[in-house]
């Protein structure tokens, strides 16, 4: 009989997504700092109108807007690696990278660009390795065991051609870190960043994972990670070398058994080729703050708006919820979600926008509005019933969704 193959299991993460896509309609820009976020501005607006009649690759260098010149609310989405040696990086407000790297080109958020190339590169992997989880625009797990070439060299030939199918496929670079499963190739895929390839085997734990930060284990947030450091525990050896009832004494039954786990480099989490969505979302960071009483009817708008944005995701993908949550965040940066049930599923707008309305009535709203977000959890699909049987709940009207409103 033949041997049971080994394991392996490969993450995969496109190097600087954002930017390497907007990179190639404007390689003019490679190398540059770059900044990508926020919304359509006036200037991305003039740049378009001035340089109408030529070809983006064209555009002199010195025409792109830069970050020193902004002024609004918005966030980075993603920096190109040069920006990043500033200090820039995903999730900052735009104003405070200005202060870090004034000179570095601002670019607007185009998600239809880089959708299409998520579903350009993912098309490439899964006609190599069809056994492919989806885990956001821009990552995946293989599973490279049964795959032809995919215990060759612990998995470094069939990452190399993954490599090569998606840039042929897309000019965008990806790093791959391939281990014996999800937990340990996740942290491999950051090892040879850009354009890497990692292989850990299940002897290279004590030597590749055990002198890493505890953080680097995906799942460990900034709260366990501090309450990890003043125990004295500072790296994953440090983690592995605790007795498992002292784990459990200070983390609990569940977490101090995972991080037990974890620091030993055990998982046994499948490679799930589909999952089902929890909650569909939509949100908006607004270019200046709006507050809840003197900007209401813009903040009503835009409150309707989200609503109505969540209902078309949600019918064009075919699921419904019966829980409705509305996310704030100030102008001091806290943030502030509120949930309201409901007794039948939900998939209209209307309905939407009143059960948000019902979970704002529990909010704080003395102070300005940086941000503002419509959920929808508990999803399940139109074809699969309620456990209680419940079909759709009863369309409101206008007049209703909006009987009691905050703004």
């Amino acid at each position: 009989m033949p041997a049971t193959p080994i394991r392996r299991i490969a993450h995969l993460d496109m190097d600087a997504f954002y930017a390497s896509v907007e990179l190639l309609r404007y390689p003019q820009l490679k190398g540059l700092p770059m900044v990508i976020g926020g919304g359509r501005r006036s200037a991305d607006h003039a740049l378009r109108q001035h340089f109408a009649d030529v070809a983006e690759a064209d555009i002199p260098v010195d025409a792109f807007p830069r970050l020193r010149d902004y002024a609004g609310r918005g966030v980075i989405t993603t920096a190109t690696y040069a920006a990043r040696q500033f200090g820039v990086g995903s999730a900052m407000g735009l104003m405070k990278a200005a202060q870090l790297c004034p000179d570095a080109i601002l670019l607007p958020v185009d998600f239809d660009a880089y959708r299409r190339c998520s579903r350009a590169f993912k098309a490439v992997i899964t006609e190599i390795a069809p056994v492919m989880e989806d885990r956001g625009i821009d990552e995946v797990y293989i599973d490279f065991t049964e795959v032809p070439g995919g215990q060759r060299e612990g998995g470094r030939v069939l990452a190399r051609l993954i490599q090569k199918g998606i840039f042929e496929a897309t000019g965008l670079s990806c790093s791959i870190g391939v281990a014996p499963n999800k937990l340990l190739a996740k942290m491999a895929s950051e090892f040879h960043k850009p354009n890497g390839i990692a292989i850990v085997h299940e002897d290279d734990l004590q030597r590749l994972i055990w002198p890493l930060p505890c953080r680097k284990i995906n799942g460990i947030g900034p709260k366990t990670g501090q309450k990890l450091e003043a125990l004295g525990i500072h790296t994953i050896g440090d983690l592995a070398a605790q007795p498992l009832d002292v784990l459990l004494e200070h983390f609990g039954q569940s977490q101090g058994q995972w991080l037990h786990e974890a620091a030993w480099g055990r998982d046994d989490r499948p490679v799930q080729t589909h999952s089902e969505p929890v909650s569909m979302s939509r949100e908006t960071t607004f270019e200046r703050n709006l507050h809840p009483v003197r900007d209401r009817a813009e903040l009503s708008t835009l409150f309707a708006r989200l609503a109505e944005q969540v209902a078309a995701d949600l019918q064009r993908k075919g699921y419904w919820g019966r829980t409705v949550a509305v996310k704030l965040r100030f102008d001091d940066f806290r943030i502030v979600t509120r949930h309201h049930s409901l007794p039948a599923p939900v998939d209209q707008a209307a309905d939407i926008l009143r059960a948000a309305r019902e979970a704002l009535k529990r909010a704080p709203l003395g102070r300005p509005l940086r941000l503002l977000g419509v959920r929808v959890d508990g999803l399940r699909r139109k074809d699969q019933p309620w456990p209680e049987g419940a079909g759709g709940s009863a369309p409101a009207t206008a007049a209703e969704a909006g009987q009691g409103q905050l703004f």
